[in-house]
């Protein structure tokens, strides 16, 4: 079985809601409106059944539920609604969809820990899905302290999904960013960011049992171990104003360690087979999980699923790291069997 541990899918009743709540959501708005596959159940299912032993875990897409709602109560409304109706998509269609994420947000106000508590235990979710920033806030901010608190009593997987829109500009000379360079490499840039920051603010040191799987791969992660390895051991010799030096030594283990060792990444890098063999040399194999990102891809959802298992599938692994990275490590990070005996 290869179960597709990252794709995206609205739940009808949210997805009846976006003209109204996020009207004036452009660019990946534009975007999310042009796939059939991201809200029509039968053009989803057959995309899934165009696979022998394959089947996907569904979560939430755009917008950033931060981003259009009006107020803290009216996130975590949204947030309900979402959870609840993959609850009952999952609930009925299992063979297809074995398993969902919640959404929560940061920016509720509990921090999401209500709704997270509430998705898992009662709704059955395998775990939740934030953003990479939280409109625009890094992760590490105290007020989203209770949220980590609460991961880490419970032990369950949070999906980290990057977020960065145009009205980012690539220079500080411009108003935005041009050319849909803001996803491109934006999207990988956030991804490796939030990873630094909750190492560097010690949320990772002081929230153990924290399960973070990253998407696409880490990002640019993989490419620049030389600079989180030997670069981040001297940490502090390129700054003068702050002492990084003092903090890089109180850390519990080397800076590298952390990305190798307590972040799990997904496969979902858009059929990029350098890219596939950047993150498979550079994660444990026992950190990997299959993923496709369906179905953002320009087949509509056909192409990432597709190609990415032609790629995988290429590269002769071992039954045993097969098996890990098509089901079983999913499977370990969530506690839970989601393959039939």
């Amino acid at each position: 079985m290869r179960i597709d541990a990252y794709t995206h899918f609205f739940p009808s009743k949210i997805f009846g809601m976006l003209d109204d709540i996020a009207a004036d959501y452009k660019d990946m708005g534009k975007r999310v409106r042009s796939l059939p596959a991201l809200y029509d159940l039968n053009v989803r299912k057959k995309i899934v059944d165009g696979h022998k032993d394959y089947q996907q875990i569904l979560s939430y897409s755009q917008p950033p539920l931060e981003k259009i709602a009006k107020t803290p109560a009216q996130i975590d409304e949204y947030c309900r609604i979402i959870n609840d109706g993959f609850a009952e998509l999952c609930a009925k269609e299992r063979d297809h969809f074995p398993g969902w994420v919640a959404q929560i947000s940061l920016d509720a106000a509990d921090a999401g820990v209500g709704e997270a508590q509430r998705a898992v235990t009662q709704l059955g979710a395998l775990g939740v899905q934030i953003y990479t920033n939280v409109n625009g806030k890094p992760l590490d901010r105290p007020e989203y302290r209770p949220f980590w608190d609460k991961m880490d009593a419970l032990g369950i997987p949070i999906w980290m999904h990057p977020c960065r829109g145009a009205e980012l500009p690539d220079y500080v000379s411009e108003q935005k960013s041009l050319y849909e360079i803001w996803w491109t490499f934006g999207w990988s840039y956030d991804t490796a960011t939030a990873m630094m920051r909750l190492v560097y603010s010690k949320i990772m040191d002081t929230h153990p049992n924290l399960k973070l799987i990253t998407h696409h791969f880490g990002g640019i992660v993989p490419m620049l171990e030389g600079r989180i390895g030997p670069g981040n051991d001297v940490m502090g010799s390129r700054t003068s104003d702050t002492d990084y030096v003092s903090l890089r030594k109180s850390l519990k283990k080397r800076p590298l360690d952390y990305f190798k060792q307590d972040f799990w990444a997904d496969t979902a890098v858009f059929t990029g087979e350098p890219a596939t063999k950047a993150g498979m040399e550079f994660f444990p194999r026992d950190k990997i999980v299959f993923a496709s990102d369906c179905p953002y891809d320009p087949e509509g959802g056909t192409l990432y699923p597709r190609e990415t298992l032609r790629i995988l599938e290429s590269l002769n692994l071992s039954k045993t790291d097969h098996d890990k990275i098509f089901f079983k490590n999913l499977e370990a990070v969530t506690g839970r069997k989601l393959v039939k005996a």
